[in-house]
């Protein structure tokens, strides 16, 4: 069906009495009436007023659009043109598909391997393997053109060339890796343009100016290749500077340069023609069936009969070294006779029927075979961007680039197919292998085809590759200032750099000197494989971002380019990866390193820009994939690892308060696993959000922390911390554990909220059977570039809640900063238990989990503060349990009596539920290690000695809930007892703080020294009366050690000894 467009125009005004139309002086949208005056100007969208700076009007956009012009050729993008006046004014381009495209398309592909090496390639490969070979690389082209032309209707094409709409397309990473891949590719180009033009100079133009003369046969290739080395320096200095001076007179000899390319194409043509009616005269000298170098003698025979009298030729002179008839000879000379056939015998001549295969005997320069052909004739084939690198001088970019370019591609293919064919049609076989002409008189072999003279194709092949060097030095230097601008490889932005006018002048010398390395080869068989490789590396890259953004179904990937399909993009992809193995398995791999680490180089230090491109649908895809299949299978022991939910605070400038812990979760997964950086602000997303989550950003980047942040305002800091517990992570991508730092000035606080919100913490990640991390003197902690060199890492396993104890030590130890540690196990044992035996269970239950001995410093099993030893503290008491009861029950009642009397002095405690510790004297004969430990806690009890008054707080009577009375008296012998004020009601404060105090003093003892000291974390009481003991405990249990972290598994196994 047809969708129509309509367009309302809206004027505003009020309809007349009884409902007419209103008046229609005119229909735009910003008309006033005069009689209403201008009240309501720019007030017609009244309702959308408050989006208009963000979210422009519809007609602003369309005019924006409409006047859309792309830049001339430039590295700068459009986009940093606009300015607040609208678009910049820049003169339309008038350049059509066959100047813009289909012409330098031409120009670029048809070039040195044509007119120097395709007949070599012939005669040594023959027709049938010579024609796949040209099958092939044009096959890899047009697929290549094809997905170009997709990319080129997806929308505008940017100006600034190929580079530009590849890397939009494909993204920082792959742009860039393309990008330099491409770089490379048109410079190598350029070395064997100048490398083939040498070779035409000194070997068919003027072959006597040599610097290097070889003495001897078997040295000229060494003089040849030093002789290539000195002119081609010298002209590629030549060209640099013609270059440098500017480009416009390489643009004005352009034309030139395309017209050597025609003329010499259709004298070949004419040439074949000719062959029909008259065979060129080009006799070739055969010796056996070997062809010989014809141009130090003239006749073909090894002698001659005058007047009866036999003499010998010159050719006998070269083999048998003397003029005389009984000189020894060469074997093969004695043995095989000489023969002189033509060596262009014609089109109708049938030679094509005798070369069908490769010739047996092929003697060159180096030794041949089909992949190392591959490899020297892709080249011919490249070129086919030459015509995107004008996008912005063309008229309609996306109708010019696929018509142009496609047509180009086509017309070159069919020149090279009929090439083949012709040649091996036309040429013998043996002089098709000559590669360098020494058959036919040093000429060159396609110039003996040639009409109407081989010097047509000289010339013309010599001004073509000067032509093509010259587009090479000029194009490649403004791509790696396009590339440097970019910003997206910081090395190279001082190649960003140039001239006034924007000339590349840096970027050029590093042209020059990339140049230089392919000169120094020296030969073009050499070099041709080298730059085969970026080239096919570029192609490749651009048909996987093709493919890929169709079978992503990436929303902004709408190409119009109705030829197109995924599976062509795919299939031209596998055949640049094939080619690039068929022509150098080694080269291959090297340019694939080098793109993967250009990628890997950009990906580290990380894209400041960002073009939308369509791999990141990939990564999104592949996300969505793993998230799914986490979902459906529960995690095994085996695969458990922390993915760690960071609570940071930050202070009231936005900053992280202790950044020591990222640094601590950098140590411990080193980048692995699920890192969920957070932090809960108390007041109005709209004004915190964005600002914290930058400070969050700026935090893990200057402590190399990989994972995300995620920031949670709420009008209530603790419903914050429980949604930000319940919610954040998705799917099988959610936190396990919890780590966060201890409230260090708790008791400081003018309010509760820092030790209420910690222990409420710990209850719902309890809940949530997650694991929790309490770190203590977090900025103690050590940083990323420390080095902790001996120490050791001490765990005190009390408890088994899952193994966390274990494997927290291991995580550490893989990073570089606890490496040198040493693991220590500390175990609690109970009264009955035989410490002997449980050594042997734990070393045996260590190998199974493949630690090894040298890792673990020392096994100490330490008989500390367990059920039996708290029956011990009651009898320490001298009471038994009717008479403490008894006897608090006296207190008690004491007390409520002297509230009454006013007898005492009453103080009120701003804190109901604070630990209250009474203390008494014990005798002194008592021994030190049966004394229990004392620990005040905001008790205004001094220390017990001999007739000392002593405070004992009590809970005050019910009519007033916040008092607490104290009693004081002195006795010359008293017994110590500590207990709290819920004494009377449960016993288990007493237990808890006596646990806590005897423990932490083995702890000290053993691991005062000790680099880091993972305790199990005990759990909160179930009774929230109690929270405020808790925190004294862990208090107590921490108390003199400098880096602890508390531990409390989730409630499942994370290790397992079973491989």
């Amino acid at each position: 069906f047809i969708c129509p467009y309509m367009v309302i125009f809206m004027r505003e005004g009020f309809p007349n009495e009884q409902y007419n139309t209103p008046r229609e002086s005119s229909p735009f949208i910003n008309n006033t009436d005069h009689d209403r005056g201008n009240y309501y100007d720019g007030k017609n969208m009244a309702l959308f007023e408050e989006e208009i700076e963000s979210n422009p009007m519809v007609s602003s956009l369309l005019n924006k659009l409409a006047n859309y012009t792309n830049l001339t050729q430039g590295v700068t993008e459009h986009e940093e043109y606009e300015n607040e006046e609208g678009v910049t004014k820049i003169t339309s381009p008038q350049m059509g598909t066959f100047i813009g495209v289909y012409l330098p398309c031409m120009q670029n592909i048809l070039g040195v391997i044509l007119f120097l090496r395709l007949t070599w390639i012939v005669g040594t490969a023959g027709i049938m393997e010579s024609f796949a070979i040209v099958v092939m690389c044009c096959t890899c082209t047009m697929l290549t053109a094809i997905s170009m032309s997709a990319i080129a209707t997806n929308g505008v094409v940017p100006a600034g060339g190929s580079y530009y709409m590849i890397s939009r397309s494909l993204g920082p990473e792959f742009g860039g890796a393309v990008g330099l891949c491409f770089y490379l590719g048109t410079t190598f180009a350029g070395s064997m343009y100048i490398l083939g033009t040498i070779e035409i100079l000194l070997m068919y133009i003027v072959p006597n100016t040599a610097v290097f003369v070889a003495e001897k046969k078997e040295d000229e290739a060494e003089a040849m290749l030093n002789n290539m080395r000195v002119y081609g320096t010298c002209c590629l200095a030549l060209m640099a500077l013609v270059v440098f001076v500017g480009v416009k007179y390489v643009n004005k000899l352009a034309l030139v340069f395309l017209a050597c390319v025609v003329l010499s194409i259709m004298a070949i043509y004419a040439g074949v023609i000719k062959t029909v009616i008259e065979p060129p005269n080009f006799p070739i000298c055969l010796l056996g069936n070997r062809s010989l170098q014809n141009h130090n003698f003239e006749k073909c025979m090894k002698t001659e009969v005058i007047k009866n009298v036999t003499y010998t030729t010159k050719l006998w002179k070269l083999f048998c070294g003397s003029p005389h008839l009984n000189a020894t000879c060469d074997e093969y000379f004695t043995l095989n006779n000489v023969t002189e056939i033509q060596g262009i015998p014609g089109l109708l001549s049938g030679v094509i029927k005798g070369q069908p295969q490769p010739a047996p005997y092929i003697f060159n320069d180096i030794s041949t075979f089909f992949t190392l052909l591959v490899g020297i004739y892709f080249p011919s084939v490249t070129g086919i961007m030459a015509g995107s690198n004008r996008s912005g001088d063309l008229r309609d970019a996306q109708r010019s680039i696929p018509i142009g370019t496609i047509l180009a591609i086509a017309t070159t293919s069919f020149i090279y197919m009929t090439c083949v064919v012709l040649f091996g049609a036309c040429i013998e076989g043996v002089v098709l292998r000559d590669k360098f002409g020494g058959s036919v008189k040093k000429n060159l072999v396609i110039g003996t085809l040639a009409w109407p003279s081989p010097w047509v194709i000289v010339i013309g092949s010599f001004f073509s590759c000067c032509g093509a060097g010259l587009q090479s030095l000029t194009g490649a230097p403004r791509l790696l200032q396009a590339i440097a601008r970019d910003g997206i490889v910081p090395f190279l932005q001082v190649f960003g750099h140039g001239k006034a006018n924007g000339e590349p002048t840096w970027a050029l010398l590093m042209t020059a000197g990339i140049c230089e390395i392919g000169i120094l080869i020296a030969s073009v068989d050499a070099v041709a494989p080298i730059l085969s490789m970026f080239f096919l590396m570029c192609y490749l890259f651009v048909n996987l971002a093709c493919a890929v953004q169709t079978l992503l179904r990436t929303p902004n990937w709408r190409p119009r380019f109705k030829f197109y399909h995924w599976t062509l993009s795919f299939l031209g992809m596998s055949l640049c990866l094939s080619l690039m193995f068929i022509s150098s398995w080694y080269y291959a791999l090297v340019a694939m390193s080098i793109a993967g680490c250009i990628y890997k180089y950009i990906e580290y230090r990380g894209a400041e820009k960002e073009w939308g491109d369509g791999i990141r649908g990939l990564s999104l895809n592949a996300a969505r994939y793993a998230l799914i299949r986490l979902e459906e299978v529960p995690t095994h022991t085996k695969n458990w690892r922390p993915q760690l939910l960071v609570l940071l605070k930050l202070d009231s400038d936005m900053g992280v308060k202790h950044p020591r812990l990222l640094s601590f979760t950098t140590q411990l997964k080193a980048g692995k696993g699920l890192t969920i950086v957070s932090s809960v602000l108390e007041g109005t997303y709209m004004t915190l959000g964005a600002e914290a989550k930058s400070a969050e950003q700026s935090a893990m980047h200057a402590e190399r922390t990989k994972g995300f942040c995620h920031v949670v305002v709420s009008s209530n800091l603790r419903d914050g911390f429980s949604h930000l517990i319940q919610s954040a992570g998705l799917g099988g991508m959610k936190h396990n554990a919890v780590l966060m730092a201890w409230p260090g000035g708790w008791k400081q606080a003018e309010d509760s909220y820092p030790w209420k919100n910690f222990i409420e913490t710990v209850r719902e990640t309890t809940s949530a059977h997650q694991a929790l991390l309490v770190a203590k003197n977090i900025d103690k902690f050590p940083c990323n570039q420390d080095r902790l060199g001996e120490g050791t890492i001490d765990v005190w396993w009390i408890v088994h809640d899952g193994g966390l104890l274990m494997l927290l030590p291991f995580l550490l130890r893989q990073h570089k900063v606890w490496r040198k540690c040493k693991m220590r196990i500390f175990t609690v044992a109970q009264m009955d238990d035989n410490s002997i035996q449980m050594k042997k269970d734990l070393q045996m239950f260590l190998n199974h989990l493949s630690r090894h001995d040298s890792d673990i410093a020392a096994f100490t099993y330490e008989k500390t503060l367990v059920m039996e030893q708290r029956s011990q503290m009651l009898k320490q008491m001298q009471l038994s349990r009717s008479e403490r009861e008894r006897e608090i029950q006296s207190i008690t009642d004491e007390s409520r009596n002297s509230i009454e009397k006013k007898s005492s002095v009453v103080e009120t405690l701003q804190a109901p539920h604070t630990l209250q510790v009474p203390s008494l004297s014990i005798s002194m004969d008592k021994r030190e290690d049966e004394e229990v430990a004392q620990q005040p806690c905001d008790v205004s009890a001094s220390e017990p000695s001999h007739k000392h008054p002593i405070s004992i707080s009590l809970p005050s009577p019910p009519s007033s809930p916040s008092s607490c009375l104290y009693l004081t008296w002195t006795e010359p012998q008293v017994v110590i007892l500590e207990f709290n004020l819920l004494f009377c009601r449960n016993q288990s404060n007493v237990r808890r703080m006596h646990t806590a105090v005897k423990l932490n003093e083995v702890v000290v003892n053993k691991s005062q020294g000790a680099q880091l000291v993972l305790l199990n974390m005990p759990g909160p009481p179930k009774n929230k009366g109690g929270d405020e003991n808790y925190m004294e405990f862990l208090e107590v249990l921490m108390d003199g050690l400098d880096r602890v972290l508390l531990v409390r598994g989730g409630g499942r196994e994370v290790i397992t000894i079973y491989s």
